[in-house]
């Protein structure tokens, strides 16, 4: 099969590999569609270390069952599906109690951290445990069905804080994960979604994609204009969907007393938090991390076009281009939301 590996950092090429081998409860999948990540960008460039080459990445895809293994019979050839980037054990205690995500014997699809080497889905096929894959309904596009990871990273992430009713909330960082929070938080009913980030291209994108207020952080002082807007008590909930000291703290400091933080973003090791903040105004800060079974909601909400993943597709690509598309969002060129790559 052709395949996109990861022979060096900074250099993917495309070569011929063979079939994946699948185990009794595994399934073959012939891929349709795979998204690239930023997590496989900060692989690409080695920054992680998350990514050690040779190594076939790519974790957000869809597919058509090829095969089933002998002990499979929920599923059969031909049937199409997604699939959790996570593989989990399903019997550790935190799978028992329904958190996947926390997995003690987990492993990510197309990740190599030196405990483990799981080729991904940059390629033609890709084998998967059957326990965390999912059918899809024919009206959703292969394409956008790619993106349902990336869903699931937003729904877990407001599942961490669920907001009420007619909050006011705050999403800091409109990239892909922020602009999929402001779906999702939209959906929830807040009241009052204000997006911030310093590109004035996505915060037009977040507007249209519901969030009702927009503050760019390099010409405003946004945790003031939201404290302005709140009549000075601040938001009821804030997410953080970047990874950096300044904002993690924006997070933080926009919020009311007794609200919460949810931190998505991970781009730092670590950060700098105002620590006195946290303490005195009794704020509760929560990590989220990957998805946790939310993957048959995402699915409907996605069908049923509550979250609408179109307007963040940049580009769809092959397999042989795909170099080139790594690069691209390597530099951070302008513009480029997520790039399909199609086998």
């Amino acid at each position: 099969m052709k395949a996109l590996l990861l022979t060096d950092y900074r250099r993917l090429e495309v070569v011929d590999l063979p079939r994946p081998e699948i185990a009794a409860d595994e399934v073959l999948i012939r891929v349709a569609a795979c998204g690239i990540c930023g997590s496989d960008v900060h692989g690409y460039d080695g920054s992680t270390g998350r990514r050690i080459p040779p190594l076939v990445m790519g974790h957000e895809a869809a597919g058509t069952i090829e095969a089933v293994g002998r002990d499979v019979r929920q599923f059969k050839p031909g049937e199409r599906v997604t699939f959790d980037s996570t593989v989990y054990c399903g019997k550790c205690e935190y799978c028992r109690a329904g958190r996947v995500n926390l997995c003690d014997n987990r492993q990510v699809l197309g990740v190599s951290c030196g405990d483990y080497r799981r080729y991904g889905a940059f390629a033609e096929f890709v084998a998967v445990p059957a326990h965390i894959v999912y059918r899809l309904p024919e009206t959703l596009p292969m394409e956008h069905a790619a993106l349902i990871e990336a869903v699931s990273v937003a729904v877990h992430a407001v599942k961490r804080s669920p907001p009420k009713r007619d909050d006011a909330v705050a999403v800091i960082g409109a990239g892909m994960i922020g602009l999929l929070i402001v779906q999702v938080l939209r959906h929830a009913g807040c009241g009052t979604v204000i997006a911030v980030d310093v590109d004035d291209s996505r915060l037009k994108l977040a507007r249209s994609l519901g969030a009702t207020d927009v503050l760019n952080a390099k010409s405003n002082d946004a945790v003031a204009a939201m404290l302005e807007m709140t009549d000075g008590r601040g938001v009821a909930a804030s997410w953080e969907a970047v990874g950096a000291t300044p904002t993690v703290q924006a997070a933080i400091n926009c919020v009311r007393k007794g609200g919460d933080v949810t931190l998505v973003g991970n781009v730092s090791p670590s950060v700098e938090l105002p620590l006195q903040v946290v303490v005195t105004r009794e704020l509760t800060l929560h990590g989220s991390c990957a998805s946790s079974g939310e993957y048959s909601e995402c699915i409907k909400l996605m069908a049923g076009g509550a979250i609408d993943v179109r307007p963040l597709i940049s580009a769809k690509t092959s397999l042989e281009e795909a170099p080139s598309w790594f690069e691209r969002l390597y530099s951070r060129e302008a513009g480029l939301m997520k790039v399909v790559v199609e086998p």
